[in-house]
């Protein structure tokens, strides 16, 4: 009795990914029954599709948009004084 996962449980390694695109035909034609992914996904292509990056489910309270601004704000400073902020430490 074979204890192996079917093939779609299984992990795809990266070399065998890009053996499968190097190997792949790219004049191929797509068939007539294929699908877009946006047609899928959603009705009109976006930047980042929704499924990506999702909208958070709920709205900042009051103290987490005062701290999200101060952090904003603090940022601003920085780059409007001249400093770089860019690594981790003002100088």
């Amino acid at each position: 009795m074979s204890t192996t996962a079917p093939i779609e449980d299984q992990p795809v390694s990266d070399d065998e990914l890009t053996a499968l695109a190097l190997a792949a035909d790219p004049d191929i034609e797509v068939g007539p029954g294929a699908v877009s992914i946006w047609a899928e996904a959603e009705a009109e292509p976006q930047l980042l599709p929704a499924w990506y990056m999702p909208r958070p489910r709920r709205r900042a309270s009051g103290r987490q948009r005062l701290v999200i601004g101060v952090v904003v704000a603090a940022f601003l400073l920085i780059n409007a004084s001249g400093l770089c902020s860019t690594y981790g430490s003002v100088g």
